[in-house]
């Protein structure tokens, strides 16, 4: 089978096409013919050994990943396809049944076929969505989900989400939303009318105004892509709100500091908890028309290097889907 391999850390160009052996499912896994998949910053950050974060965290980087080398040669987590068999033990799927779901730090992916426990994240792909629209639905709502209950959102509390037109931040708007919350979106002008049409109650456009600075307080701040911090956002937390963010470690001492606190917190948990169940969320808020996966860009699986590229400019809308294998 075609997959997407690479034998050391380093810039999208370590990236290429390879013909390897098909792997084989065991009696509990599936084995899923995947038409389509995604470039996320997991990919990125995982192929780079996380560099761009300074020397620390990249060293922790391949403690998980492989200290000499990458453990898997191939990335991608989030996918949509078909299943082509199954183990023995396996009662819930079958051939041909058209799937979804996300292999996490297993990866795999960037392939023709990928296995999967029966137990993993994986289910059935909503009615009436392709495998191109149903590829790139996990990985943004698994985060932001994991989020939004990490600040125990609740209704008719005021939420603001920085970086609100990423693959994390359109599917926190839309699931803050679902939480019957009011939401401030923060964005650029270009994305200004895309986050709105996504269910957010109001806009601030970033390049024109600074929402630090008027006035306005959150119950919940979301830093959606890691470019906010506490410190700038403390001002405008309620007195008891909670800034959540998506990543940094020092948001790790943070949350100890603040957490004996009355007052303003900070909220972020490693690892992240991403559930099967959520899928099953995912499939029923898709079919009832309250959540879509925002595509920015669709690459052939060759064009992988292409994409990568794109995705390390971060200034991706929403996500970035190859296609593997034509439906």
């Amino acid at each position: 089978m075609r997959a997407v391999v690479y034998d050391r850390y380093g810039p999208p160009d370590v990236l290429r096409i390879e013909d390897v052996e098909r792997p084989s499912p065991r009696e509990d896994e599936v084995l899923v013919k995947v038409c389509a998949t995604t470039v996320n910053r997991l990919d990125v950050h995982t192929r780079e050994a996380n560099r761009s974060s300074g020397l620390t965290v990249s060293l922790l980087s391949r403690v998980v990943s492989g200290v000499r080398g990458p453990r898997h040669r191939i990335l991608g987590t989030e996918f949509a396809g078909e299943v082509e068999s199954v183990g023995s033990a396996v009662s819930e799927f079958a051939v041909g049944d058209r799937v979804f779901g996300n292999s996490g730090l297993r990866f795999g992916a960037h392939a023709e076929y990928l296995c999967i426990a029966e137990s993993g994240r994986i289910g059935p792909m909503p009615r009436g969505v392709g495998f191109e629209e149903s590829a790139p639905l996990s990985d943004g709502a698994f985060n932001a989900l994991w989020c939004l209950r990490s600040a125990k959102l609740e209704k008719q509390q005021r939420i603001l989400i920085y970086g609100a037109s990423g693959a994390i931040g359109t599917a926190g708007v839309q699931l803050a939303r679902y939480f019957g919350a009011d939401v401030t979106a923060v964005c650029g002008t270009k994305n200004v009318e895309l986050v709105r049409s996504l269910g957010a109650d109001r806009v601030i456009d970033y390049m024109k105004e600074d929402f630090t600075q008027n006035g306005e307080t959150y119950d919940v701040i979301f830093d959606a892509v890691g470019k906010h911090s506490f410190r700038r956002s403390e001002g405008s937390l309620k007195p008891a709100g909670v800034y959540v963010p998506t990543d940094g470690f020092k948001n790790l001492w943070l949350t100890l500091r603040t957490a004996r606190s009355k007052g303003k917190k900070v909220r972020f948990q490693l690892p992240p908890q991403y559930a099967r169940q959520d899928l099953r969320l995912i499939k029923e808020l898709v079919e009832a028309g309250k959540f879509r996966a925002v595509i920015d860009r669709r690459h052939r699986l060759d064009e992988v290097v292409e994409a990568t590229r794109y995705v390390e400019t971060q200034q991706k809308v929403g996500n970035v889907v190859l296609t593997v294998s034509p439906a």
